[in-house]
């Protein structure tokens, strides 16, 4: 045998080796197929505007941050803020600590140090509500919790058990066990 032909029968070896090997760590070096839990898409320090079906704003939402989980489409919202205009075009302004949206943005869960702020359009006095958990029916601009409120507006304080708002329309009550306290010169 000639050193010609080792040298091809070695040239062969090697390169079927080098064959061999990169085809394994190939199929070992494939992306595995998402779960089912990930996250779709991550948002940070937005600001999204949606429109309602004449075109007009029905709510805007700002963050740090949001992720849209794969397998159910809702969304997990840190520090939401949502904006969400009344018949006037002023806007309630809507804070938590976490935020979860349904898939098609029609209802909102608002968990932890929740505050509702009215619009400050100078023709109504200025109404804020606190809470733990409030849940929203965006296309109905329906806010209601079944936990504990604290309603304030200036010379009045108000709270209850349970709570319903139309902020479209500026109504609001309270459910069950509701105390009053009165502040006439505080209303002055």
């Amino acid at each position: 045998m000639s050193w010609r032909s080792l040298l091809g029968i070695g040239l062969l070896l090697a390169a079927l080796i080098s064959g061999w090997s990169a085809w394994r760590h190939r199929a070992s070096s494939t992306p595995q197929a998402a779960e089912e839990g990930s996250t779709d898409f991550v948002l940070k320090d937005f600001e999204i505007i949606t429109l309602d079906k004449e075109g007009k704003e029905s709510m805007t939402l700002r963050a740090p941050a949001m992720e849209r989980n794969r397998a159910d489409q809702t969304s997990m919202i840190t520090s939401p803020l949502f904006l969400m205009p009344d018949a006037a075009g002023q806007h309630w302004e809507l804070r938590a600590s976490t935020g979860w949206v349904s898939p098609k943005g029609e209802e909102l869960r608002l968990r932890g140090n929740v505050s509702g702020d009215s619009p400050k359009d100078g023709k109504t006095p200025p109404t804020t509500f606190r809470t733990d958990a409030l849940d929203v029916l965006t296309e109905q601009s329906l806010a209601r919790t079944d936990g504990r409120v604290t309603m304030t507006r200036p010379g009045l304080t108000q709270t209850g058990i349970g709570f319903q708002a139309n902020l479209k329309s500026k109504q609001y009550s309270l459910l069950s066990q509701v105390k009053t306290r009165y502040e006439p010169n505080a209303a002055r």
